[in-house]
């Protein structure tokens, strides 16, 4: 589990190219909705330790969120070889979030 968003600029190439289960999560530290989510992601996230997490630092002039199409934060993005499997917005429950897992397990 990461607990800071990474200001590195990833690029969609590089996303598409990571293999196995990958969660992307678009945020930025200040966002009270992310703050709030950490918990429910981290408790969801304890059972998948072989799914890549990925925070992502999102803004204006971040090209990568806009490849995605997130508008609000936290998007997770659940990926599976690259290839989009699901989205979660603003996640309110655990649940959710595990059952959303479950599908992009290797």
């Amino acid at each position: 589990m990461n607990h800071a968003y990474t200001a590195t600029q990833l690029t969609r190439a590089d996303i598409d190219q990571i293999s196995g289960s990958v969660v992307l999560e678009f945020g930025i530290d200040w966002c009270g909705h992310c703050q709030a989510a950490q918990p429910l992601i981290t408790a969801a996230l304890a059972d998948y330790p072989h799914i890549q997490h990925i925070k992502i630092e999102d803004g204006k002039g971040r090209r990568l969120g806009r490849s995605f199409g997130v508008k609000l934060w936290p998007t997770l993005i659940f990926l599976n070889n690259g290839l989009e499997i699901s989205r979660l917005i603003r996640p309110i429950n655990v649940g959710l979030i595990e059952n959303t897992l479950r599908e992009i397990r290797d």
